[in-house]
């Protein structure tokens, strides 16, 4: 076993009684220990929840009684997921000392899935205001490199993956909180089709367009988080009522009759990216290609109109939520956060109503671009991410976001590393395809990342 093993190895490890989830449990305690004071990835560790959560799937696994794959592995959850008796802030200092009496119910099905829980990660205040210096809790730092950025919303999730200070974790995505963090964090990172993950129990940023999603080491480890997520739940009036696939059920099958179709003027044109950002997504499309699939560009809106439809939806949705906190304690809220969602209080009536209509429209355009296609393909990020301390305040309205336009339709997406860039970066592809086929997704992210050598190159961190 490597000293940082993926959620499949360690599963298969477990299952033979090869590997102790005690001593794996503890060996990742001891990774936090050490580095996770450069990183801030932890908002809180639950050393001895994860202990007894470790002693009970050892027994099962000595008794022969695991209840499957994720018995025993190690994760923790971004700080916006509700867990009982366990202290959920939303890195912000209005819930400081909020403690649910319930657990949200992907928390609960993962713990019913037999994980391990080593604690609450970092995010950026209520999922949307980040990297803040103005709150009680620091924000988290890439692990490649930690004078640099992780992106947001679920930072703590995408440094603390990386760094193997858990195995995976939770994230939520509203308009590429999951995918932004593992293009920056060289994971991979999933945002399900809307509805597909039940968010009852996770603090709430814009209910139209909120995802629930795992991140993890590679796409086979984010299919097996996912299994456990996904499902039906009547607390979520947004929740699919729909038959639950085998999200690892096509893991194997290659890329060879995949119809892939390449919206290529979002990342060349629209808003372009670093040469090593392309250098990646075409070798990743030359790689499909010699497998045996069909490669062709499509056009779609500019990707600018697809973010400023979504962007407006999300400052609305927001500024409805918070309104009440914003009247009443404007400055308790970190300087990021309320300037980035105080212009929606110039927004009207017209203006959401516009935004909801252009938004219909968009997500018909591109079902009907993906006629006779199973995955279409964009850069998940512009590049390496940049320094913390030089990112603008205004960066989410700089330039079009390429996240967001799957946050608009509802379609699924998957981000993994392509390689890096000259920095030493990672760099990223974006897959997504038509509602509910997480598993061609996986199909494809899965082939392409056992061709490839990026899974064996890990952040190089010593302890402080």
């Amino acid at each position: 076993m490597s000293e940082i093993p993926t959620i499949a190895e360690a599963a298969k490890l477990i299952a033979a009684k090869k590997l102790s989830p005690v001593e794996l449990t503890k060996s990742r305690l001891a990774r936090v220990k050490a580095l996770d004071g450069q990183l801030n990835a932890f908002l809180l560790v639950t050393e001895e929840r994860a202990l007894a959560d470790a002693r009970a799937a050892e027994a099962r696994m000595l008794a022969g009684t695991l209840k499957g794959p994720l018995d025993g592995i190690p994760i923790a959850h971004k700080d916006i997921y509700n867990t009982a008796g366990i202290r959920t802030t939303a890195h912000s200092r209005f819930l400081k000392d909020n403690v649910p009496a319930e657990d949200a119910h992907t928390v609960k099905r993962w713990a019913d899935a037999g994980t391990v829980l080593l604690g609450k990660l970092a995010t950026h205040e209520f999922a949307f205001g980040g990297p803040s210096f103005d709150l009680p809790w620091p924000p988290s730092r890439n692990p490649w490199n930690i004078e640099h950025f992780t992106a947001g919303s679920s930072s703590g999730t995408g440094a603390a993956v990386a760094a193997g200070l858990i195995l995976g974790g939770t994230g939520s995505d509203t308009g590429g909180s999951i995918r932004g963090p593992a293009a920056f964090c060289g994971i991979a990172g999933i945002k399900p089709t809307y509805g597909l993950s039940s968010r009852a129990g996770i603090l709430p940023l814009a209910f139209s367009l909120d995802t629930a999603g795992p991140m993890a080491w590679t796409a086979e480890d984010c299919a097996l988080l996912l299994q456990a997520m996904a499902g039906h739940d009547a607390r979520d009036p947004a929740s699919a009522r729909r038959p639950i696939p085998d999200f690892t059920g096509d893991l194997g099958k290659g890329a060879k009759g995949l119809r892939i179709g390449v919206v290529r003027h979002f990342f060349e044109q629209d808003h372009p990216v670093s040469a090593a950002t392309l250098k990646g997504i075409d070798a990743a499309l030359d790689f499909f290609r010699q497998e045996g699939a069909t490669v062709r560009d499509i056009q779609l809106s500019p990707a600018a109109d697809y973010h400023a439809c979504g962007f407006l939806i999300m400052i609305g949705e927001a500024f409805a939520l918070h309104l009440p906190w914003l009247q009443e304690r404007f400055g308790d809220y970190a300087e990021m956060f309320r300037h980035r969602v105080a212009p929606a209080a110039l927004m009207s009536g017209p203006d959401m109503s516009q935004a909801q209509r252009r938004r219909r429209v968009l997500a018909a355009e591109m079902r009907a671009a993906m006629a006779g296609l199973d995955i279409i393909v964009s850069a998940s990020a512009p590049g390496e991410a940049p320094k913390i301390a030089d990112l603008p305040k205004w960066t989410s309205m700089e330039k079009p976001s390429f996240t967001m336009p799957f946050n608009v339709t509802g379609f699924p997406a998957i981000s993994v590393c392509t390689g890096f860039g000259a920095s030493g970066l990672p760099v990223a592809i974006q897959l997504a395809a038509l509602p509910f086929q997480e598993p061609t997704l996986f199909r494809a992210a899965h082939a392409y990342e056992r061709a490839t050598e990026w899974r064996a190159r890990r952040p190089a961190l010593a302890a402080a």
